[in-house]
């Protein structure tokens, strides 16, 4: 069964958190501050992380982007009485992948943490598919019915990107760092041309899934 960091400074939050999952059969282990999670992550196998934005010694923000440097695709649920929109784009654009506000309803936390979970097995599997369409990552080909098609690497690498989290957002930057790296030095236009040609690409297969604008904020990918 996965293992779920909870890192929150607020004990009763640690404690309502823990009983529903653990109810679920997950195994759970527990950081009352942001430099006690950091610890837990680089020091065990954290399949998913459920942080606050307020805590001590580091907060969720610094957290989230140190996660983020060790492991790039361990998924990571934001909980936070901070609701506003612009905390929201922040923590996607640190690399979040879910985001709760407080109160919440532990139920619905439930079924975010088994999606998030869902998204990342699928990526540790190397390969998706979007209806009739496979992805597969270990030869980085594209099969669709009895055609193989070999797109451009940083192509088939932002397709997949999209694809291992249907339906989330991610901003240019994101896109951006996790393509083609931090030391980029071009500019984020280079992430809109590359969508144009796969939409190009894919123009007749909407039946299967389409690459949504979300208007100033990024792109994601919907399966139809």
């Amino acid at each position: 069964m996965a293992k779920i960091l909870i890192a929150d400074d607020d004990t009763h939050i640690r404690e309502l958190i823990t009983l529903f999952l653990r109810n679920e059969g997950f195994e759970l282990l527990e950081a009352k501050d942001g430099a006690e999670a950091l610890a837990i992550v680089e020091n065990a196998q954290i399949d998913l992380v459920i942080l606050d934005i307020m805590m001590p010694h580091i907060d969720g923000w610094e957290l989230c982007s140190e996660i983020r440097r060790i492991d790039s695709n361990i998924p990571i649920l934001m909980v936070t009485a901070k609701g506003e929109a612009g905390h929201k784009v922040k923590g996607f654009q640190l690399g979040t992948d879910d985001y709760l506000t407080k109160p919440f309803n532990p139920v619905e936390l439930v079924m975010r943490v088994k999606a998030l979970l869902k998204r990342y097995m699928i990526v540790a599997s190397q390969t998706i598919q979007l209806g009739g369409i496979v992805l597969n990552r270990r030869n980085y080909q594209v099969i669709r019915g009895d055609e193989t098609l070999n797109l451009p690497l940083k192509e088939f690498e932002l397709l997949f990107k999209l694809a291992s989290h249907p339906g989330q957002i991610f901003t240019r930057d994101q896109l951006i760092l996790h393509i083609w790296g931090k030391n980029y030095d071009g500019v984020d236009r280079t992430v809109d041309v590359h969508i144009k040609r796969l939409r190009e690409r894919f123009v007749g297969d909407t039946q299967h899934f389409q690459i949504e604008t979300a208007r100033s904020l990024g792109y994601r990918l919907v399966i139809t």
